[in-house]
């Protein structure tokens, strides 16, 4: 017998909370139902609500109406801002919730202690989105290495290539420009990268430093005939790779094969309902999108906005057992793409994640092996729509959760400590970081 959909409530109806993870009840009816939604935004409400057919009396502006109204669903999908995550989650779990919580699970040290105590404390499940672990690509690679094909590994080298117009639209016009805003880019962008390296390599890291800095989106780098919007009459748009015009309304500037590209998903080339043009206006047609950058963040010329995360920056780890590894983010890439290289003692392995997925092991004096993986789903290669459904399956008990919070207090603890080493040009031993973490744990208790 068919047991009855899993029923969820959503706490934050933006892109990542509406589209990445509600979406999946659309599809998978009989798996689970949206039944509640708080977001203070009344389109995106009133969009999740019409989508998902949700009775009014169900529908709040804030997440305090939600708990107040009693707990209305088996778990929660918390998808706020960055520094909106811990007071909503502490209270949905307090109240009986499971909850899956949107990457990084804080902003501070103390807000992810905090989080992990109320999971312990109360027993409810929190589940991070670190959604790379349910796609297929880095389920494979996490596959061959630990079958131990390359032997025991020495040394690796993970980078973290941003797009260029990726790192303009969120990391200098949009909501992670400014880490007083949000939080510090390394942790926003890569708390996913630092799981991925925890979760392959199983050994604690003990030394870390880390360089990095902004080095072109500054106001020193453009004269003072440049307006402070590309729709001003900016004399150099037409050619500037970062124009707004350029990303959001002639998007085929871009992206020479986009329309043909949004046409053959079934998306209409003219009102493309997708990241990143729903984040930059409800409506996506194409003037709802002019209007948005005349009038909005997203068309502020990118040397004259109020961003001060990196545009780049380097860590690099010592594990316990010697190893060393190089993680490398930057938002300069001409690809959106994650590349990689482990090197054991066994052989080398090769990896890029983008489309399509290639993994090339070569074995010491022996033959290469290429393994190709599909990435073309959407939502991290499969890996938002994978999480949803180990999410479902956990709060129906027929799976234990992947990964827990304190699991992923370690990729956090590692983004902090990459932060502090860049910022005091110091290396950081983690067990003074993880002390400080149990010091913590302590005190709030």
């Amino acid at each position: 017998m068919m047991s009855k959909p899993v029923e969820l409530v959503v706490i934050g109806a933006g892109s990542r909370g509406a589209n990445a993870y509600a979406s999946y009840a659309l599809r998978h009816p009989d798996e689970v139902r949206i039944v509640g939604v708080a977001e203070p935004d009344p389109i995106r409400r009133q969009r999740l609500a019409e989508a998902h057919d949700i009775d009014d009396s169900r529908c709040f502006v804030t997440w305090e109406d939600l708990i107040a109204a009693g707990q209305l669903a088996d778990g929660a999908i918390i998808a706020t801002q960055d520094q909106m995550h811990v007071e909503p989650a502490i209270a949905a779990m307090e109240a009986g919730y499971d909850v899956l919580l949107e990457k990084p699970m804080a902003h501070t040290l103390e807000g992810c202690v905090r989080l992990v105590q109320a999971s312990e404390r109360t027993g409810r499940v929190l589940q991070i989105c670190h959604v790379l672990r349910y796609a297929p690509f880095w389920r494979k690679l996490h596959e061959i290495l630990d079958s131990g094909a390359i032997g025991e590994i020495v040394t690796v080298e993970h980078r973290e290539n941003v797009v260029y117009w990726h790192m303009a639209h969120s990391f200098v016009r949009g909501n992670w420009r400014n880490k007083a805003l949000s939080s510090p880019m390394i942790l926003a962008k890569c708390c996913h990268d630092f799981d991925i390296l925890v979760w392959n390599l199983k050994q604690p890291v003990v030394r870390l430093s880390s360089v990095g800095s902004l080095i072109h989106f500054r106001s020193e780098n453009v004269g003072p005939e440049i307006p402070a919007r590309c729709t001003d009459g900016c004399p150099i748009e037409p050619e500037c790779p970062f124009s707004a015009i350029a990303i959001y309304l002639d998007y085929e500037r871009t992206i020479p094969d986009a329309r043909q590209r949004l046409a053959a998903a079934g998306l209409d080339p003219d009102a493309p309902n997708i990241w990143p043009f729903i984040t930059i206006s409800p409506d996506v047609s194409r003037a709802g999108r002019k209007q948005a950058i005349e009038t909005g963040p997203y068309g502020r010329c990118v040397y004259r906005c109020d961003n001060d995360v990196v545009d780049h920056q380097t860590v690099l780890m010592e594990l316990e057992n010697g190893a060393s590894v190089t993680l490398v983010m930057h938002g300069h890439s001409n690809q959106e793409h994650r590349s990689m290289r482990y090197d054991g003692t066994k052989g080398t392995l090769r990896a890029r994640a983008v489309e399509p997925g290639e993994i090339e092991i070569n074995i010491h004096g022996g033959k290469t092996e290429t393994i190709r993986v599909d990435t073309a789903a959407m939502g991290h290669g499969g890996g938002d729509e994978g999480i949803m459904r180990d999410f479902v399956r956990v709060l129906r008990g027929e799976i234990a959760p992947l990964t827990t919070a304190r699991v992923s207090l370690e990729s956090h603890l590692l983004a902090f400590a990459a932060e502090d080493a860049r910022l005091s040009h110091q290396v950081i031993h983690m067990a003074d970081y993880r002390a400080q973490a149990e010091a913590l744990t302590q005190a709030l208790r």
